[in-house]
Formats: C-alpha cells, structure tokens, sequence
C-alpha cells in the first residue's frame, strides 16, 4: 500500500486527506493481518474436519441402518445454522465499513491537530479541538459495541439452533426407538457423529464473522491499490535528453477536475539561461503553471515541451531528474542535516554536501549545531529557524545540480535579514541554469529576463522589469502597491 502511495500523482493527494491513507495504511492492514491470523488456519483445518465427520456420520449410517430419511433431515436442520450467520454477517461488514471510515477521520483529526499544534494554542482551541475529537471516537466505539453484539451473538444461536436440531432429530428418531426399528446405541453413535459436525461449523461461523469485516478493510485497500496514477510514463518512453536551448508552453490550459480553466491557452518560451518571473494576484495560476514543468499534473489541452519534446513522451525520473525545486512551505525530513541536503541521491560525499551548503549560506549556521552536519534537524525541521530551513532547502536543490531551477515564493515567509541571506543564496545558486521564478516581492525579480503577468488564468503582460513599468499596467499597479508599503 505504501510503495502505491509513492506512485499515485498529486491530484490523489489532493482529494484524499493524509489522515484517511495513513489509517488505510495502518489500521485497515491491520484488520485484514488479524483475520488471516486468527482464521486462516480454521479456514483450511475446519472444511476437513467437517469431510471427516460427514464420512464418519454415513459409515453409521451403513453400519447400523439408520434410515436415510433421519440423516436427511439431520442435515437439513443443521444446514439451517448457516442462514442466520450470513445475515449477521452482511450487516458485520456495513458496520465494519463505517468503523473504518470513522477511524480514518480520528487519524485525520490526529494528524491535523499534532502537526497544527501551534495554531491550536494560538487560537486556545484545546477544548474544541478535544470535544470534536471525543466524538469521533463516541462514535468510533457506538460502531464498535455493534460489531462486537453481533459477533458475540453467533455462538449462541448456532448453539440454539443446534439444540432445537437435536431435539427435533430424538422426537423423530425416538418413535423408531420405541418400535424396535433402531436401537439406542446404534442412535448414541449417530447423534455423536451428528453432534461432532457442529465444532466445525461453528469454527467456520467465527471465521466467516471475522472474514466480513476483513472484506469491508480489504475493498478500501484495493480502492487505493487499483487507482491508476493520471500522470505515468508511456510504455517505452526514452529517457529525456539534458535541455540545450528552451522549455516552451504551447497554447497551455490547465483545470482541476471538471473545474473551470485555471490557466488558459498559455504560450511561454524560456531559454537555457534565461530567468522567467511570474508575478500576478493570488489565485491567478503561477503555482499551477509551474507545476506543470514537473508533471505534478498533466495539461488539459496544449503542451509542455523541452528542446521541441513534449514531457509526457519521456520517462518521468529522467524529467524530474534535471528539475530542481524550492518552495515556500520547505519540507524537511526527520534525519541529519547532510542526509537532508542529499536526499534523492547516491553521492553523499561530505566534501559535496559541504560545498552546497557554503553556495546556499547554510555553513554557518551548521557548524554552530551540536553535532555539525550529523545534527537531527527534527519533524519537519523544527529545530531550525524559518531562514536556516529555507537555506537547507537551497543546498539540496544546489547538491542536486538540476539545470532547471523552479523557485515558488522561496523568501515570502522570511524576515528581512533571513531574506537577505536567503536572496543571496538563490542569486548564486541561479548562476547558468534555467529558472522559473514566483515572485510576491516585486523587488526580487528586477533582474529577470522576462516578467509573466497572470491575471485569471492568462498572460496578460510581458517583459523587463522597466518595460513593464512603462506600459503602466496590472505590474506597475502591483509594483506601486508594494513600493507604497514599504515607504509606509
């Protein structure tokens, strides 16, 4: 289920909560590893026993002349068992089914609240957040009280059942007693060989129980086993040769879903070398643009193309392998400094981690940690400041080496020294690559080859900083808007 995960593109993630796959992973799995523990082998051993017992009960049968219509009806009657067991088993596993969906919203709620921790205390919503959590699992364990009634009611009635067979079978067979037609003892080992049959089929019940709410764990699980990735290599793809001249967006337009066009027919060419900023209001598709280049998601209609190839006719790992990116929301792994400045590749030579770090202004900062570049740096980098994150993320994109740079909002978050040290980093590390730039700051992207202008989804206006300035447009408005904050 996780190397699944790993493969599904970013729209799954975008309509799945991480709370909801973390329970498929966990607790589902967990549902179906108890059932093939606990009843596999009743599963196999039971079938036989109750094969053996059947041949035992027709050996009697010859042996002693029992009538066949006595072991009809024994067989009938006790074939009744099975009715009831089916029924509660059908209602086990719609039961089932809502538990799993109710643990799946605890995780969410678990999950949310441990890594939102701090907004929570702000906001001093401990006690909403524990009344919303207690709910979930009120009702987590109303489901459960359900499911266990129900499975705790099998055993008896296959027990009830089976004694209203007995009694049924001795009034039918005590009148041939009476007569002289069967003798006791010869009915003693009937009914013992009769009564041998009912361990097994109750074992059988308590698996079949068992195996219900297994089916509800197991069809969630497939769901997300079966999904196919909507952005995959075609069969036979080439490897994508290293860009030489441009990455060009051919009439592009991009929706989620059956949304309306978030971009629309977008032309864009980017030279090897050349920096492209992309400024405009929020929600306007600057994210969305960039993160076709990657093949986060796939276009809707049009292309994206590098040295005249489209990027969905080349493997994904060969395209994602000369693209480097560093977002606003830095993402850091629990593990050293130097495992996180190399992850995502074989190379962990110190002297090359160290050199990515001086490029991105991270040295420093390192060597002032405990344990230098063997420092843990915590969940998601929590022992690190917002501007020593930002710079981490820098050096893992610079040991990378990518000649695609795509830089999304890298210093809005920053205070200003932390910005200082950050921009400084990025002009270094920009330094004969190709770079896609979303920039809020206005003044960090002066020195652009080209400036983007989006306004609902289209390129609205394009070029130099000081050209656009000229042409006294959404840029300049957007420009004077910051250079008024600042002065204020």
């Amino acid at each position: 289920i996780y190397r699944k995960l790993l493969t599904l593109s970013m729209d799954f993630y975008s309509k799945n909560a991480t709370g909801r796959l973390m329970s498929r992973v966990t607790y589902d799995a967990a549902i179906i590893r108890d059932s093939i523990s606990t009843g596999l082998t009743d599963l196999f051993y039971q079938p036989i026993q109750l094969l053996i017992y059947i041949g035992m009960l027709f050996t009697v049968k010859i042996y002693f002349s029992i009538s066949w219509f006595l072991i009809l009806v024994s067989l009938v009657l006790f074939s009744l068992v099975i009715y009831p067991v089916v029924r509660i088993g059908k209602k086990l596993k719609a039961i089932s089914k809502k538990s799993q969906e109710q643990m799946a919203d605890i995780t969410a709620t678990l999950q949310e609240t441990i890594s939102g921790i701090r907004v929570v205390k702000a906001f001093s919503m401990e006690g909403y957040e524990a009344r919303k959590f207690e709910n979930q699992n009120q009702n987590f364990y109303k489901l459960s009280m359900k499911s266990i009634k129900r499975m705790a009611v099998v055993s008896p009635i296959t027990e009830f059942v089976g004694i209203a067979c007995v009694s049924i079978i001795l009034w039918i067979a005590g009148k041939d007693i009476v007569s002289g037609e069967l003798s006791a003892g010869a009915f003693i080992m009937f009914l013992a060989s009769l009564m041998s049959i009912m361990r097994p089929i109750k074992r059988l019940t308590n698996v079949y129980s068992i195996n219900q709410q297994a089916m509800a764990a197991a069809a969630r699980i497939f769901e997300t086993i079966d999904t196919r990735p909507s952005v995959d290599d075609k069969p036979g793809a080439p490897d994508l040769p290293r860009i030489k001249n441009m990455v060009a967006y051919e009439n592009v337009s991009f929706r989620y879903n059956e949304e309306k066009d978030v971009l629309k027919g977008t032309n864009i060419t980017v030279r090897v070398g050349d920096i492209a900023a992309f400024v405009g209001p929020s929600g306007m598709g600057k994210t969305t643009l960039v993160n076709l280049l990657p093949r986060f998601y796939d276009v809707t209609v049009g292309a994206v193309k590098i040295d005249g190839v489209d990027i969905r006719d080349v493997t994904l790992k060969s395209l994602l392998g000369q693209i480097g990116i560093v977002t606003q929301e830095t993402i850091l792994f629990n593990d050293t400094v130097a495992a996180n400045i190399s992850y995502g590749s074989s190379d962990k030579d110190r002297e090359s981690v160290i050199k990515a770090a001086k490029i991105a202004n991270a040295h420093d900062f390192i060597m002032k940690m405990p344990d230098g570049y063997d420092t843990i740096v915590g969940e998601r980098g929590f022992r690190l400041s917002g501007g020593e994150k930002q710079r981490l993320a820098i050096a893992r994109a610079v040991f990378k080496d990518p000649p695609i740079l795509i830089l999304d909002e890298a210093t809005s978050q920053l205070d200003t020294e932390s910005e200082i040290l950050v921009q400084e980093a990025i002009d270094r590390m920009m330094k004969g690559r190709t770079v896609f730039v979303i920039a809020h700051r206005l003044s960090t992207i002066k020195h652009a080859s080209t400036i983007y202008v989006l306004d609902k989804g289209s390129v609205v206006e394009r070029g130099s900083h000081e050209e656009l300035l000229e042409k006294s447009g959404l840029y300049k408005r957007l420009y004077d808007m910051q250079f008024r904050d600042n002065k204020i």
